[in-house]
């Protein structure tokens, strides 16, 4: 009887995991909301570097404050790396920072660490 129930609850857990990609993703978002990424913002100019923020721990996208509807920017806090360096020198401080959806940036972990 046991081994019936314990088979059932985990076919049941697959099924409603594997079932929903969404909720795949809802548990990864938590996941490395709760143990935090390595995050490298680069904001391009063209095919020119002209930013990078070091050390992010996730991007989120600007919601309206009436209605559900997102706005065309994102934004987080990050070390500003000055020297483009991938390190958080001495003189780097912690910013805020935003970036329009117009914008030419890309957003990956970092891979020096």
């Amino acid at each position: 009887m046991k081994k019936i129930l314990l088979t059932s609850l985990m076919i049941s857990l697959i099924l409603f995991i594997s079932g929903c990609e969404e909720k795949q993703n809802k548990i990864n978002r938590y996941l490395q909301n709760w143990t935090g990424v390595n995050g490298v913002l680069e904001v391009y100019a063209g095919d020119k570097l002209v930013k990078r923020f070091i050390k992010i721990d996730k991007l989120s996208t600007a919601v309206s404050t009436e209605g559900n509807q997102a706005r065309a920017y994102r934004y987080g806090y990050g070390f500003l790396d000055e020297n483009f360096n991938f390190k958080k020198d001495s003189n780097e401080k912690k910013v805020y920072f935003e970036v329009s959806d117009y914008s030419t940036y890309v957003f990956f972990e970092n891979p020096n660490l």
